[in-house]
Protein backbone atom coordinates (compact mmCIF):
# COMPACT_ATOMS: atom_id res chain seq x y z
CA UNK A 1 0.00 0.00 0.00
CA UNK A 2 1.37 3.57 -0.65
CA UNK A 3 0.03 4.76 2.69
CA UNK A 4 -3.01 7.60 1.62
CA UNK A 5 -4.64 6.34 4.97
CA UNK A 6 -8.05 4.89 6.12
CA UNK A 7 -11.65 5.96 5.84
CA UNK A 8 -14.01 5.13 8.96
CA UNK A 9 -17.59 4.93 8.15
CA UNK A 10 -21.14 4.23 9.98
CA UNK A 11 -22.12 4.83 13.47
CA UNK A 12 -21.52 7.56 15.42
CA UNK A 13 -23.19 7.85 18.82
CA UNK A 14 -23.06 9.33 22.18
CA UNK A 15 -22.50 7.34 24.97
CA UNK A 16 -23.90 7.74 28.06
CA UNK A 17 -22.46 5.47 30.85
CA UNK A 18 -24.24 3.92 33.82
CA UNK A 19 -21.99 2.19 36.38
CA UNK A 20 -24.57 0.14 38.20
CA UNK A 21 -23.98 -2.55 41.04
CA UNK A 22 -25.39 -6.07 39.98
CA UNK A 23 -27.54 -6.43 36.28
CA UNK A 24 -31.20 -6.92 37.84
CA UNK A 25 -33.64 -9.20 36.54
CA UNK A 26 -36.93 -8.37 35.18
CA UNK A 27 -39.07 -6.69 37.55
CA UNK A 28 -35.60 -5.95 39.98
CA UNK A 29 -34.08 -2.72 41.08
CA UNK A 30 -30.66 -2.05 40.79
CA UNK A 31 -28.36 0.97 42.12
CA UNK A 32 -26.77 3.38 39.87
CA UNK A 33 -23.64 3.94 41.39
CA UNK A 34 -21.19 7.20 41.14
CA UNK A 35 -19.59 8.29 37.89
CA UNK A 36 -22.05 8.69 35.34
CA UNK A 37 -20.30 10.19 32.53
CA UNK A 38 -20.96 10.96 28.37
CA UNK A 39 -18.31 10.00 25.73
CA UNK A 40 -18.74 9.14 21.98
CA UNK A 41 -19.12 5.75 20.78
CA UNK A 42 -19.98 3.59 17.58
CA UNK A 43 -17.81 2.30 15.27
CA UNK A 44 -16.96 5.50 13.51
CA UNK A 45 -16.01 7.05 16.21
CA UNK A 46 -14.52 4.61 18.49
CA UNK A 47 -12.20 3.13 15.65
CA UNK A 48 -11.28 6.04 14.30
CA UNK A 49 -9.81 7.74 17.38
CA UNK A 50 -8.39 4.47 18.20
CA UNK A 51 -6.40 5.60 15.04
CA UNK A 52 -5.57 8.69 15.49
CA UNK A 53 -3.89 7.52 18.70
CA UNK A 54 -2.62 4.83 17.66
CA UNK A 55 -0.77 6.53 14.95
CA UNK A 56 -1.10 10.90 15.17
CA UNK A 57 0.38 10.94 11.67
CA UNK A 58 -1.54 8.39 9.46
CA UNK A 59 -4.69 10.36 7.49
CA UNK A 60 -8.07 9.22 8.53
CA UNK A 61 -11.41 10.14 6.75
CA UNK A 62 -14.85 10.53 8.86
CA UNK A 63 -17.60 9.40 6.64
CA UNK A 64 -20.74 9.51 8.37
CA UNK A 65 -24.04 11.42 10.05
CA UNK A 66 -24.52 13.06 13.29
CA UNK A 67 -27.58 15.33 14.73
CA UNK A 68 -27.88 19.61 14.90
CA UNK A 69 -28.09 19.28 18.32
CA UNK A 70 -26.05 19.50 21.66
CA UNK A 71 -25.01 15.76 21.16
CA UNK A 72 -23.79 16.02 17.66
CA UNK A 73 -21.67 18.80 18.74
CA UNK A 74 -20.14 17.12 21.47
CA UNK A 75 -19.22 14.25 19.18
CA UNK A 76 -18.14 17.02 16.05
CA UNK A 77 -15.98 18.60 18.87
CA UNK A 78 -14.19 15.65 20.07
CA UNK A 79 -13.24 14.38 16.66
CA UNK A 80 -11.70 17.47 15.65
CA UNK A 81 -9.44 17.34 18.99
CA UNK A 82 -6.99 14.94 16.51
CA UNK A 83 -5.50 17.02 13.63
CA UNK A 84 -5.46 13.88 11.41
CA UNK A 85 -8.97 13.03 11.28
CA UNK A 86 -10.62 14.39 8.10
CA UNK A 87 -14.40 15.98 9.14
CA UNK A 88 -15.46 17.17 6.06
CA UNK A 89 -17.60 14.75 4.90
CA UNK A 90 -19.94 14.17 8.21
CA UNK A 91 -23.15 14.81 7.44
CA UNK A 92 -25.04 17.30 10.15
CA UNK A 93 -28.86 15.86 10.05
CA UNK A 94 -31.67 14.94 11.93
CA UNK A 95 -31.02 14.14 15.60
CA UNK A 96 -27.74 12.30 16.90
CA UNK A 97 -28.16 8.72 17.93
CA UNK A 98 -27.47 7.79 21.30
CA UNK A 99 -26.77 4.33 23.66
CA UNK A 100 -27.22 4.33 27.30
CA UNK A 101 -24.60 1.79 28.48
CA UNK A 102 -25.38 0.19 31.81
CA UNK A 103 -21.92 -0.73 32.98
CA UNK A 104 -22.41 -3.59 35.85
CA UNK A 105 -19.25 -3.07 38.38
CA UNK A 106 -19.66 -7.06 39.22
CA UNK A 107 -19.05 -8.88 36.62
CA UNK A 108 -17.11 -5.85 34.09
CA UNK A 109 -20.29 -7.22 31.37
CA UNK A 110 -22.33 -4.08 29.91
CA UNK A 111 -26.20 -4.12 28.54
CA UNK A 112 -26.97 -0.89 25.40
CA UNK A 113 -30.07 0.66 25.12
CA UNK A 114 -29.55 2.15 21.78
CA UNK A 115 -31.10 5.25 19.96
CA UNK A 116 -31.02 5.10 15.75
CA UNK A 117 -30.96 8.40 15.33
CA UNK A 118 -29.37 10.01 12.27
CA UNK A 119 -27.58 6.88 11.76
CA UNK A 120 -30.29 5.04 10.47
CA UNK A 121 -30.05 7.26 7.43
CA UNK A 122 -26.45 7.19 6.31
CA UNK A 123 -26.52 5.39 3.15
CA UNK A 124 -24.18 5.13 -0.18
CA UNK A 125 -24.74 8.84 -1.28
CA UNK A 126 -23.25 9.95 1.81
CA UNK A 127 -19.96 8.95 0.42
CA UNK A 128 -17.71 11.19 -1.99
CA UNK A 129 -16.46 8.66 -4.32
CA UNK A 130 -14.90 11.54 -6.69
CA UNK A 131 -12.90 12.72 -4.00
CA UNK A 132 -12.35 9.90 -1.18
CA UNK A 133 -8.50 8.55 -1.80
CA UNK A 134 -7.51 6.06 1.26
CA UNK A 135 -6.32 2.77 0.81
CA UNK A 136 -8.96 1.28 3.33
CA UNK A 137 -12.60 1.83 3.87
CA UNK A 138 -13.73 0.29 7.54
CA UNK A 139 -17.67 0.60 7.91
CA UNK A 140 -19.38 -0.65 10.81
CA UNK A 141 -22.02 -1.58 12.48
CA UNK A 142 -23.79 -3.85 9.78
CA UNK A 143 -27.31 -4.67 12.04
CA UNK A 144 -27.28 -0.97 13.18
CA UNK A 145 -27.28 0.98 9.85
CA UNK A 146 -30.85 0.93 8.63
CA UNK A 147 -30.97 2.32 5.23
CA UNK A 148 -27.71 -0.16 4.65
CA UNK A 149 -28.79 -3.16 5.49
CA UNK A 150 -32.04 -2.96 3.65
CA UNK A 151 -32.44 -5.87 0.52
CA UNK A 152 -30.87 -5.21 -2.87
CA UNK A 153 -31.85 -7.02 -5.76
CA UNK A 154 -28.52 -7.40 -7.26
CA UNK A 155 -26.06 -7.68 -4.17
CA UNK A 156 -28.10 -8.76 -1.31
CA UNK A 157 -28.12 -5.79 0.82
CA UNK A 158 -27.04 -2.47 0.22
CA UNK A 159 -24.09 -2.34 2.48
CA UNK A 160 -22.93 -5.27 0.16
CA UNK A 161 -23.66 -2.96 -2.60
CA UNK A 162 -21.37 -0.33 -1.08
CA UNK A 163 -18.47 -2.42 -0.63
CA UNK A 164 -18.51 -3.70 -4.04
CA UNK A 165 -18.33 0.16 -5.38
CA UNK A 166 -15.46 0.51 -2.78
CA UNK A 167 -13.58 -2.91 -4.30
CA UNK A 168 -14.36 -1.50 -7.56
CA UNK A 169 -12.44 2.03 -7.09
CA UNK A 170 -9.49 -0.01 -5.50
CA UNK A 171 -9.99 0.03 -1.97
CA UNK A 172 -9.51 -2.56 0.95
CA UNK A 173 -12.52 -3.20 2.76
CA UNK A 174 -13.11 -4.38 6.25
CA UNK A 175 -16.53 -4.27 8.26
CA UNK A 176 -18.14 -5.00 11.42
CA UNK A 177 -20.95 -6.31 12.98
CA UNK A 178 -22.91 -5.26 16.22
CA UNK A 179 -23.89 -8.04 18.93
CA UNK A 180 -27.22 -7.88 18.57
CA UNK A 181 -29.74 -10.74 19.61
CA UNK A 182 -31.68 -11.45 16.43
CA UNK A 183 -31.78 -13.89 13.62
CA UNK A 184 -30.69 -11.07 10.99
CA UNK A 185 -27.41 -11.97 11.01
CA UNK A 186 -27.43 -14.19 7.82
CA UNK A 187 -29.48 -12.20 5.94
CA UNK A 188 -27.69 -8.97 6.67
CA UNK A 189 -24.35 -9.99 7.20
CA UNK A 190 -23.34 -12.76 4.44
CA UNK A 191 -24.14 -10.12 1.73
CA UNK A 192 -21.24 -8.01 3.00
CA UNK A 193 -19.09 -10.85 3.22
CA UNK A 194 -18.46 -11.65 -0.28
CA UNK A 195 -17.29 -8.19 -0.84
CA UNK A 196 -15.19 -7.94 2.72
CA UNK A 197 -10.79 -7.94 2.19
CA UNK A 198 -10.89 -7.54 6.44
CA UNK A 199 -13.18 -9.13 8.87
CA UNK A 200 -12.66 -9.07 12.37
CA UNK A 201 -15.43 -9.83 14.87
CA UNK A 202 -15.67 -11.30 18.10
CA UNK A 203 -17.33 -14.53 19.02
CA UNK A 204 -20.64 -13.93 19.25
CA UNK A 205 -21.09 -12.69 15.61
CA UNK A 206 -19.18 -14.82 13.89
CA UNK A 207 -21.21 -18.04 15.29
CA UNK A 208 -24.23 -16.27 14.54
CA UNK A 209 -22.73 -14.89 10.77
CA UNK A 210 -21.35 -18.59 9.84
CA UNK A 211 -23.49 -20.84 11.71
CA UNK A 212 -20.80 -22.85 13.87
CA UNK A 213 -20.94 -22.97 17.29
CA UNK A 214 -17.99 -21.33 19.33
CA UNK A 215 -19.53 -21.17 22.89
CA UNK A 216 -21.19 -23.81 24.77
CA UNK A 217 -24.58 -24.03 26.96
CA UNK A 218 -22.43 -22.73 29.99
CA UNK A 219 -20.61 -20.41 28.06
CA UNK A 220 -17.04 -22.22 27.64
CA UNK A 221 -15.10 -21.56 24.51
CA UNK A 222 -15.40 -23.98 21.64
CA UNK A 223 -11.87 -23.39 20.29
CA UNK A 224 -11.12 -26.45 18.45
CA UNK A 225 -14.64 -24.97 16.28
CA UNK A 226 -12.39 -21.97 15.52
CA UNK A 227 -10.58 -23.13 12.34
CA UNK A 228 -13.88 -24.28 11.00
CA UNK A 229 -15.70 -20.32 11.64
CA UNK A 230 -12.70 -18.89 9.90
CA UNK A 231 -12.30 -20.73 7.38
CA UNK A 232 -16.48 -20.36 6.82
CA UNK A 233 -15.95 -16.49 6.71
CA UNK A 234 -12.98 -17.28 3.93
CA UNK A 235 -15.64 -19.25 2.16
CA UNK A 236 -18.39 -16.92 2.82
CA UNK A 237 -15.86 -14.62 0.75
CA UNK A 238 -14.08 -12.34 3.01
CA UNK A 239 -10.20 -11.74 0.33
CA UNK A 240 -7.63 -11.68 2.91
CA UNK A 241 -7.83 -11.45 6.92
CA UNK A 242 -10.84 -13.20 9.07
CA UNK A 243 -10.34 -12.72 12.62
CA UNK A 244 -12.40 -13.57 15.66
CA UNK A 245 -11.52 -12.19 19.22
CA UNK A 246 -13.14 -12.94 22.35
CA UNK A 247 -11.55 -12.19 26.13
CA UNK A 248 -9.63 -15.62 25.96
CA UNK A 249 -7.72 -15.62 22.61
CA UNK A 250 -7.86 -13.85 19.22
CA UNK A 251 -7.86 -16.53 16.19
CA UNK A 252 -7.17 -15.31 12.56
CA UNK A 253 -6.92 -16.96 8.71
CA UNK A 254 -4.10 -14.88 6.69
CA UNK A 255 -3.82 -13.96 3.28
CA UNK A 256 -2.51 -17.90 2.67
CA UNK A 257 -5.04 -18.88 4.95
CA UNK A 258 -2.37 -19.99 7.73
CA UNK A 259 -4.01 -20.18 11.31
CA UNK A 260 -3.07 -17.65 14.03
CA UNK A 261 -3.43 -17.77 17.48
CA UNK A 262 -2.37 -15.46 19.94
CA UNK A 263 -3.86 -15.60 23.35
CA UNK A 264 -5.18 -13.03 25.86
CA UNK A 265 -2.82 -11.65 28.69
CA UNK A 266 -3.26 -11.87 31.87
CA UNK A 267 -3.99 -8.26 33.47
CA UNK A 268 -3.55 -7.09 37.19
CA UNK A 269 -6.02 -6.81 39.61
CA UNK A 270 -7.94 -4.07 39.39
CA UNK A 271 -6.67 -3.23 35.57
CA UNK A 272 -9.77 -3.87 33.87
CA UNK A 273 -12.12 -0.02 34.56
CA UNK A 274 -14.50 -0.85 31.72
CA UNK A 275 -15.00 -3.12 29.02
CA UNK A 276 -17.16 -0.64 26.99
CA UNK A 277 -14.91 -0.04 23.20
CA UNK A 278 -12.27 -3.08 23.60
CA UNK A 279 -13.87 -4.80 20.60
CA UNK A 280 -13.62 -1.75 18.33
CA UNK A 281 -9.70 -1.12 19.95
CA UNK A 282 -9.06 -4.72 19.00
CA UNK A 283 -10.49 -4.22 15.54
CA UNK A 284 -8.36 -0.98 14.72
CA UNK A 285 -5.16 -2.47 16.37
CA UNK A 286 -5.24 -5.08 13.51
CA UNK A 287 -6.55 -2.49 10.81
CA UNK A 288 -3.68 -0.74 11.70
CA UNK A 289 -1.62 -3.41 11.13
CA UNK A 290 -3.10 -4.89 8.07
CA UNK A 291 -2.43 -0.93 6.97
CA UNK A 292 1.23 -1.09 7.67
CA UNK A 293 1.78 -4.11 5.78
CA UNK A 294 2.24 -6.40 8.96
CA UNK A 295 1.96 -10.08 9.10
CA UNK A 296 -1.45 -11.37 10.75
CA UNK A 297 0.32 -12.31 14.09
CA UNK A 298 2.11 -9.25 14.49
CA UNK A 299 -1.34 -6.98 13.65
CA UNK A 300 -3.15 -9.67 16.28
CA UNK A 301 -0.49 -8.79 19.00
CA UNK A 302 -1.64 -5.12 18.50
CA UNK A 303 -5.10 -5.74 18.37
CA UNK A 304 -4.79 -7.20 22.05
CA UNK A 305 -2.45 -4.63 23.16
CA UNK A 306 -4.67 -1.84 22.43
CA UNK A 307 -7.62 -3.84 23.28
CA UNK A 308 -6.03 -3.74 26.86
CA UNK A 309 -5.38 -0.05 26.53
CA UNK A 310 -8.90 0.44 26.02
CA UNK A 311 -9.66 -1.84 28.75
CA UNK A 312 -8.06 0.23 31.16
CA UNK A 313 -10.74 3.24 31.24
CA UNK A 314 -14.26 3.28 31.37
CA UNK A 315 -14.89 5.29 28.33
CA UNK A 316 -14.31 3.46 24.86
CA UNK A 317 -11.21 5.48 23.76
CA UNK A 318 -10.01 7.40 26.44
CA UNK A 319 -7.26 4.49 27.49
CA UNK A 320 -5.64 4.14 23.96
CA UNK A 321 -2.00 5.05 23.50
CA UNK A 322 -0.28 4.97 20.49
CA UNK A 323 1.49 1.61 18.50
CA UNK A 324 4.68 2.12 20.41
CA UNK A 325 3.15 2.49 24.26
CA UNK A 326 0.38 0.15 23.50
CA UNK A 327 3.14 -2.60 22.31
CA UNK A 328 5.36 -1.88 25.40
CA UNK A 329 2.17 -2.31 27.55
CA UNK A 330 1.57 -5.93 25.40
CA UNK A 331 5.88 -6.96 26.39
CA UNK A 332 5.31 -5.59 29.51
CA UNK A 333 2.44 -8.06 30.39
CA UNK A 334 3.22 -11.66 28.14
Amino acid sequence: MNKKGIAVAGNMIVDILYPIHGIPKPGELTTITEGVSKSIGGCLCNDIVDLAKLDPQMKLVALGRTGDDESGAFLMEQLRQHKNIDMQYVKVTGTTSFTLVMADDITKQRTFYHCRGGNAGFCEEDIPWDELDVDMLHIGYILLLDTLDEDDQQYGTKMAKLLARAQAKGIKTSIDVVSEASDRFRKKVCPALRYTDYCVINEVEASASTGVPLRTEDGELIKENMPAALKKMKELGVSTWAVIHCPEVGYGLDENDNLVEVPSLKLPEGWIAGTVGAGDAFCSGVLYGAWKGMDLKSAIELGTASAVCSLSCPSATDGMRSVEEAMKIYNDLR
